[in-house]
């Protein structure tokens, strides 16, 4: 940024969440919790003064010449002076549903001007707000959530147009209300819910939130394998789930120990088909020049993982594998296993975000 007067100044580590298994209860009396969607996409804060915008990642970088759509929000939607944290993403028709899609936003971050300028055009990126850390010459992270949300209303208007690109995130103090958000808003690309305490202040760097995040397993097919990038050992194993008789790539394990990638390597061998050999699935999504191509193997072995979500038939995430099952046949690892969150459209979420 230029020359600005912020009473908040880039760059600023984002508040965190540590990882819960349950949406936590309000204690008897006074609420002690504030409920929130977990937003799927890139974690910023929005720095605003008068023409100049920053735009945060939760790593320092800066992220506004990859989202110039969401600078110029930024100057129509913000007050002249004002910080606030939230999630960018871009929401998709798949389906009959819009959700955030995480493969357009991350085709996002690109070198090249033009092609970020094409993007912005045809996958324009929205900004959902969740806190505030400054507005106007105050600074609000030392204040309690309900102040630093009142702030946060101030700065992005809930009621803005049609055409708006930032929103604010809606909450609730009902952990009932919050369970149900944790079923119903995944069909819409969500990952989860936020707790934040009510009394607590912004903490930066600080994991002084909860989330909750989906957890689920699932019996795959593994139908090959990458080398280590070291060369050797195994660095992932290929999963695919059959569908009309046909089986799909749906993701990778990894983070093996090093005694066990080589044991897996030599178990994986053997099995090994024609490299040249057409692949299943889209090959390219698990390719990279430090790690190779994949090797199919025969597709004999059924796995247990563990994953998140499921995003455009795929694992939205790297799964973790848990165990073998000997006692499944292969071609019974179809889709019908998962379990099919319900649909609820983003567009029905961000308008309750008031």
């Amino acid at each position: 940024m230029g020359a600005v007067d912020l009473p908040v100044m880039p760059p600023i580590a984002p508040m965190l969440a540590k990882a819960v298994t349950t949406v936590p209860d309000q204690p008897d009396g006074d609420p002690a919790w504030s409920y929130e969607p977990k937003w799927d996409g890139f974690r910023a804060l929005i720095f605003r003064d008068g023409d100049e915008v920053a735009i945060g990642s939760r790593g320092g970088k800066d992220l506004a010449r990859y989202f110039p759509e969401l600078v110029a929000a930024a100057k129509a939607e913000l007050p002249e002076k004002a910080v606030v944290d939230g999630e960018i993403g871009v929401p998709a028709l798949i389906g009959d549903t819009h959700r955030l899609d995480w493969d357009s936003l991350a085709q996002r971050i690109h070198p090249a001007e033009s092609r970020i300028r094409m993007l912005a055009e045809k996958t324009p990126a929205i900004f959902i707000g969740f806190d505030a850390l400054a507005l106007g010459p105050a600074r609000v992270m030392g204040e309690p959530f309900p102040v630093r949300r009142e702030a946060l209303l101030r700065a992005i208007d809930p009621d803005q147009g049609a055409d708006r690109r930032l929103y604010v995130s809606r909450v609730t103090r009902d952990p009932a209300v919050a369970a149900d958000w944790f079923t119903a808003f995944e069909g819409a690309g969500l990952d989860g819910v936020v707790g934040k305490r009510l009394d607590g202040g912004y903490v930066e760097g600080k994991r002084e939130m909860v989330k909750v995040k989906h957890k689920r397993t699932a019996d795959c097919v593994v139908i090959g394998y990458r080398v280590h990038k070291s060369g050797t050992g195994l660095g992932s194993m290929l999963l695919g789930l059959y569908h009309d008789g046909a089986v799909h790539m749906v993701g990778g394990a990894g983070a093996f120990s090093d005694a066990k990638r080589i044991e897996l390597q030599q178990m994986f061998e053997p099995m090994r088909l024609d490299p040249e050999a057409p692949a299943p699935g889209e090959p390219t999504r698990w390719r990279s020049e430090k790690s190779g191509e994949w090797i199919p193997i025969r597709q004999e072995l059924v796995a247990e993982v563990a994953y998140d979500q499921m995003e455009n038939h795929r694992f939205r995430h790297t799964v973790k594998f848990l165990r073998w099952r000997p006692d499944r046949d292969p071609e019974s690892c179809g889709y019908a296993q998962l379990e099919v969150p319900l649909t609820y459209d983003l567009h029905d979420v961000l308008e309750g975000s008031s």
